[in-house]
């Protein structure tokens, strides 16, 4: 068994860390992948985008920059797309991938219900609750094959990812 240490911060180092970047810094190598970046926003690769575009013909990008908005009506930080109706849209969302992406994919099973067609782009983390809650059994689930490089970044995401859409009428 390695007794190394070296590779663990304890929950003080942790909470002290203003940022992911503070954080990186403390981590060794192969463990800060884990937090390569300083937001929680994941540009959508322009070629993902566009491929289920073709499928879908989306209306609206609930939660974007005005930098990186895929479709022509959207909403900002400034509008929260959590607090705007989607009734009736065919919804592109790629959410802020940090704590509050339960939120925004509980807001996605609701939309649907109401009529919306919500397409998805999340990360495969299927051992969390929003996953149990909303998208197993209520919605067509999408693997990814490899890992989805973001945006302008030089790397693949330390995560798989999924397409996870919400149709009114979805029967699983």
């Amino acid at each position: 068994m390695n007794n190394d240490k070296s590779n663990i911060l304890n929950q003080t180092q942790v909470e002290n860390c203003e940022s992911n970047s503070d954080l990186r810094q403390k981590l060794p190598r192969k463990l800060a992948v884990h937090f390569l970046s300083n937001s929680n926003e994941w540009e959508t690769p322009q070629y993902l985008f566009d491929e289920l575009n073709k499928e879908f013909n989306f209306t609206l990008d609930p939660c974007c920059s005005v930098a990186n908005k895929k479709c022509s009506k959207y909403f900002t930080i400034a509008e929260d797309g959590l607090t705007q109706s989607w009734r009736g849209e065919t919804v592109f969302m790629n959410p802020p991938y940090g704590r509050e992406i339960g939120k925004w994919i509980k807001k996605a099973y609701e939309e649907s219900l109401n009529g919306a067609t919500v397409v998805c782009l999340i990360p495969a983390r299927t051992d969390t609750s929003y996953w149990h809650d909303y998208i197993f059994n209520k919605a067509e689930i999408r693997f990814l094959r490899g890992r989805v490089k973001f945006g302008d970044g030089k790397n693949s995401a330390p995560f798989p990812s999924a397409i996870v859409i919400f149709k009114a009428n979805f029967t699983g």
